[in-house]
């Protein structure tokens, strides 16, 4: 009988050098074509007890003719689809990046819901949690092809926090555990609880509840991403100085501004004929703004009780730009303060490098900040990994993620993935 090829697996080759890795995948490749009823599972559980050399190389296939295929690039030095390759790398400490919104889609939960037992396990831990604040189904939202659902924010900001939360114990699972995490805006309630500062039922309740808050502002106001430096934008809006306020520095290369609609609209009409990209966020409020400061009163009572512990990973805080060494701060007037004031994520992205961080994993279902923390730390050459894209959101897609992460030199546990592998139904 023959093995069932549909599980998706990982193929892992290694080497002294790149020439030698070539050499390998040519030998591997006479060998799985001599094999006409190759369990690739079978194979791949083989492959992996290798010693993990310097160069390294990863085939995700679902059947033995995608490995065939890969193997064959592999060997010939050429690219694939489905082939990850790097040279000799040092990965320096990993960090999990939880963005704020905008990286949601619809059906962005299904696959995994569907294949990963980690993931789906995460996922209805979230969605008991949500569910004492929220009238809507957590699992619905994260299955269903409907765009409605994500025009409200009540409803996009639990759940982009559910999945992230998910994603994190997914590479969790796998062996890869952050050394530190750092959030951007709604982002940073997600990597306070991974990071073991807020339980699951404050982190919801945050979560769920600010979210519904936001309401209040609806209309009020708008959000531009600019393509300058965040110093050159302030002087820019100087005109508007009671109307505009910068709400985020991303990198050295984006600012975001919010405020009013009309004051951003004569703002956006000032960069006329320049070469500056303009583009407007998603969102019908002025987040990071003094509009923020008329729902204050409001949240210091939702949220009143919230009880924030000592993190057992290091937290990176965009609020303050830096560790933030006691996270027994991460109460009530904290969550305000997020919403209110600037996210400095630039300035937590070159704290995070200078405290030797090197491999940046974004854990959400399409990458948003990858591009700022590649601009940012340019010349370090960070290893920045996309763990899930736009409506390509299954296991292929995480482990080729996770090939990402291991070609780089980080430490992978496949094991689980080999013991596991999951099969469509």
């Amino acid at each position: 009988m023959l093995a069932d090829n549909r599980a998706v697996v990982p193929w892992l080759v290694s080497a002294e050098s790149g020439t030698s890795l070539r050499a390998t995948a040519a030998r591997l490749h006479e060998f799985a074509t001599s094999l006409p009823d190759l369990d690739p599972a079978r194979f791949a559980r083989g492959l992996a007890g290798g010693p993990g050399l310097a160069h390294r190389a990863v085939i995700v296939g679902a059947g033995r003719e995608e490995f065939l295929d890969g193997l064959a690039a592999l060997a010939a030095g050429e690219q694939a689809r489905n082939l990850t390759q790097a040279g000799p790398a040092d990965p320096g400490k990993v960090v999990f990046v939880f963005p704020g919104q905008g990286s949601q889609w619809p059906g962005m939960g299904k696959d995994l819901y569907a294949m990963s037992p980690v993931f789906r396990e995460h996922i209805d831990a979230c969605a008991d949690a949500l569910g004492a604040h929220v009238d809507w189904s957590l699992h619905d939202v994260l299955t269903t092809a409907d765009p409605e659902p994500f025009e409200r924010t009540d409803v996009v900001q639990p759940a982009l926090f559910a999945i992230m939360v998910a994603l994190a114990g997914l590479w969790r699972s796998y062996g890869v555990e952050p050394d530190a995490v750092v959030g951007h805006s709604q982002g940073e309630i997600a990597a306070a609880h991974v990071a073991g500062a807020l339980s699951l039922a404050d982190a919801a309740r945050i979560v769920a509840l600010r979210s519904k808050a936001l309401a209040e502002l609806s209309d009020t106001g708008a959000m531009v991403s600019i393509s300058l430096p965040a110093a050159e934008l302030a002087s820019r809006i100087t005109p508007w100085a009671d109307h505009i306020a910068v709400a985020v520095v991303n990198s050295p290369a984006s600012t975001v501004v919010a405020g009013a609609t009309w004051a951003l609209r004569e703002l956006e009409e000032t960069f006329a004929g320049e070469e500056v990209t303009v583009r407007h966020v998603k969102v019908d409020y002025a987040s990071h703004s003094p509009a923020v400061e008329s729902i204050r009163d409001r949240l210091a009572r939702d949220l009143a009780g919230v009880a924030p512990g000592q993190a057992r990973t290091p937290f990176y805080s965009t609020v303050t730009g830096r560790l933030l060494a006691d996270t027994r701060v991460l109460g009530t007037e904290y969550w305000y303060r997020n919403l209110r004031q600037t996210v400095h994520f630039e300035q937590a992205t070159r704290a995070l490098r200078a405290d030797g961080h090197g491999t940046y994993v974004e854990t959400s279902p399409h990458p948003i900040l990858a591009p700022a923390i590649a601009n940012t730390l340019r010349a370090a050459d960070p290893t920045v990994i996309a763990t899930l894209r736009r409506y390509d959101g299954g296991q292929r897609r995480f482990l080729t993620a996770m090939a990402k992460a291991h070609t780089h030199g980080a430490t992978v546990d496949w094991t689980t993935a080999l013991d596991h592998a999951p099969v469509p139904v």
